[in-house]
């Protein structure tokens, strides 16, 4: 199984926090990653939402269709994302669009074995595949990729 987590781009500062829109660097970012990711995904990749606006506008950077999944919330617990994406059991690939700290603590318990305070950059992409070698389960992190290093 693949798990792609996307954290959405910069965003404006405002209220309700549900509700807000990407900056214009933030739509910037979302279409320079939308460019670098949309011909690396595998075919019949799955890609679950979150509500917030400012996820939806980056995840329709990527002009495929989505899901959008409560379950990935602003408030979104590490259990939830792992039962959205059913990882590490699911099959095929997962793109994730959601929050810090959630996808933060997602990375840290993936490659170290329990949940910290690991920050994902505002647009940027980490990219994980669970394998199996020699009868071990193993998580590899393929990429990581921040939105300005897709710079053209």
């Amino acid at each position: 199984m693949e798990l792609i987590l996307w954290r959405h781009a910069e965003a404006l500062d405002t209220v309700p926090d549900a509700s807000r829109k990407l900056s214009a660097r933030g739509e910037k970012q979302a279409k320079q990653m939308a460019a670098w990711l949309k011909p690396r995904l595998p075919k019949n990749t799955r890609i679950l939402v979150s509500p917030a606006t400012r996820c939806q506008q980056t995840a329709q950077a990527l002009e495929l269709d989505f899901e959008t999944s409560r379950l990935l919330s602003t408030d979104a617990s590490v259990a939830d994302l792992i039962a959205a994406t059913e990882w590490p059991t699911g099959s095929g690939a997962v793109l994730v669009v959601g929050h810090q700290p959630t996808l933060g603590r997602v990375a840290a318990l993936l490659l170290s074995g329990e949940e910290a305070e690991w920050t994902v950059k505002k647009g940027a992409v980490w990219w994980f595949t669970n394998r199996v070698r020699d009868g071990e389960t193993q998580t590899v992190l393929r990429a990581c990729v921040g939105a300005d290093l897709t710079e053209a």
